[in-house]
């Protein structure tokens, strides 16, 4: 229901190593350069609100032309000072360049476009800056989805530590150069430096109260930078009634009315459908009951497959306003600066911040939350061998796991 996809099957992902000393198998949705990012035109199925299945030609047409689109965007950032959102510099070029506009079903098949795009960012096309757009790194290789999913990958990592669930932190206290952590039932555990890795929607809602307060250089990055949303509606079914393909959606009049639906049988033979909104559609889903919002899910299913079945069960996710993550990973808001990455990284004396959202070169990406806790380790290695010279050297807690082994990528497309 969360993080499933290696965004970047190559050696210089940050998680590759650890992932294939496991062995972990990966099924590759899309190759490099795709104008979907983590999917390509190989497998798939389009179809227009009355069940009608958009031929490919067009499908593979109008990506081009918002290829284009994109690209053209992405070109008036030499001519505005000022940013804008992806959406207001869509609406420039369209009524600069006649040719790019759609109507009728292409129009639809275009918004399809925007509705995926705007699922890479978790946001909606008029909140997210057009100046960082494509400030993320994307590695090459491809992208692959995890047969397994990520709890192989944190069970390797959380072996022969001490875990504790269940322990909620509301407060954080440095004195003295030591650390308190205080939990919501009353516990306190005292240290001499702390790595958080809270979610950025947690930081943004103030959840755990620093004393003394964090610096504004700190705080106004937690305020500048936004927290996306995208969610999961599982839907387990008796048996596989549906093309096999690696995806089906629904294209509509306007993004919001798009449908995304992954088709989990093709990589993992279980008849399993996951519907993927994002941005104020997944929003407006997560204010429902699971079972209408399942039920909303299976009607869009119903407008490509009328006589689809009823669902055995099914699971739907709530990140935008589960409390320990409010939100699903972090998207650039208009107008704001482009340091808040490195600035929410940065240590404030012997407390160190990793995760997704402090990761210049790869947010909203497992292997970026995963590059930057090593990073958050190595400053807290520095920390303690700078003010601490009288201990022994820290021992790795990945031993079993050795870092400069790099294992082929068992990956495959059946």
């Amino acid at each position: 229901m969360g993080a499933s996809w290696l965004h970047g099957v190559c050696e210089e992902n940050p998680l590759s190593s650890l992932i294939g000393q496991l062995g972990l198998p990966l099924y590759r949705t899309s190759g490099d350069d795709s104008i979907l990012y983590d999917h390509d035109l190989e497998s798939y199925a389009l179809f227009d609100m009355d069940g009608q299945q958009v031929v490919p030609d067009t499908v593979v047409e109008v990506g081009e032309t918002f290829r284009s689109l994109l690209q053209e965007a992405k070109n008036l950032r030499e001519e505005y000072v000022d940013d804008m959102s992806v959406s207001q510099a869509f609406a420039i070029v369209l009524e600069r360049r006649p040719d790019l506009r759609m109507e009728g079903l292409a129009h639809k098949v275009l918004q399809w476009y925007i509705c995926r795009l705007e699922g890479w960012f978790a946001a909606d096309a008029d909140k997210f800056s057009l100046h960082c757009i494509d400030e993320e790194e994307l590695l090459v290789g491809g992208h692959g989805l995890m047969i397994n999913g990520y709890a192989p990958v944190i069970s390797a990592l959380a072996d022969g530590l001490d875990i504790r669930l269940d322990h909620r932190v509301n407060r954080i206290v440095r004195e003295s150069g030591t650390v308190q952590v205080h939990t919501e039932d009353g516990k306190v555990f005292k240290a001499d430096a702390a790595v958080i890795t809270v979610p950025l929607g947690v930081l943004k809602a103030k959840l755990i109260n620093f004393e003394p307060n964090l610096p504004e250089w700190k705080e106004s990055a937690i305020r500048d930078l936004e927290m996306g949303n995208e969610n999961k509606i599982a839907l387990f079914f008796d048996n596989v009634f549906w093309p096999n393909v690696e995806f089906l959606g629904v294209v509509a009049p306007t993004s919001y009315g798009c449908s995304y639906f992954l088709n989990l049988h093709k990589a993992t033979g279980h008849p399993v459908l996951v519907y993927m909104p994002s941005g104020s559609l997944a929003d407006d889903i997560e204010k429902l009951p699971d079972e209408v919002a399942a039920s909303f899910a299976v009607h869009q299913l119903r407008r490509i497959l009328p006589d689809a079945k009823e669902p055995v069960r099914f699971l739907v996710s709530h990140w935008g306003t589960d409390i320990n993550s409010l939100g699903s990973y972090s998207y650039d808001a208009v107008g704001k600066p482009q340091d808040l990455y490195t600035r929410i990284r940065k240590p404030v004396e012997n407390l160190f911040f990793a995760g997704e959202a402090t990761s210049d070169n790869f947010p909203g990406t497992a292997h970026g939350a995963f590059a930057t806790g090593l990073m958050a380790a190595e400053d807290c290695r520095r920390y303690f061998n700078e003010n601490f010279s009288n201990l022994a050297p820290f021992q790795p807690v990945m031993a079993m796991l050795r870092p400069n082994l790099y294992l082929p990528l068992q990956i495959s497309r059946m």
